[in-house]
């Protein structure tokens, strides 16, 4: 199951829904997720989350990203919502909080286990 959850992940990030310059996932991401080393944001409004989401996905809405939160900096950031809008402004205002982030966007296009 491991090893499907990395080729997943894998080829939605080699097939342009990372943003940002110079970031290479590629060679990192199977070492970042047998160690653990990523969380995977649903920036989602709690209802949406609530409805389904990724498995092991934690939500906090993008509209409450600020300085105020509290994420693991040494940790890659996966974040995603219904269309991809809000996941690009969540990765945006995480990039300038100092976090590593990728946009994986729509939750409809994401093919990983999901629960209720």
């Amino acid at each position: 199951m491991k090893k499907i959850f990395i080729l997943i992940i894998s080829s939605i990030i080699l097939t342009g829904c990372v943003k940002g310059e110079n970031q290479n996932i590629e060679n990192s991401l199977p070492t970042m997720m047998e160690k653990g080393n990523y969380i995977i944001l649903d920036v989602r409004t709690k209802e949406e989350y609530e409805l389904s989401h990724i498995k092991d996905a934690i939500n906090i809405p993008y509209d409450e990203i600020d300085e105020g939160i509290n994420l693991d900096k040494s940790k890659t950031i996966f974040v995603y919502c219904q269309s991809g809008r809000r996941s690009e402004i969540a990765w945006n205002t995480l990039n300038k909080l100092g976090y590593t982030t990728y946009d994986l966007g729509a939750f409809s296009e994401i093919d990983l286990p999901t629960e209720e």
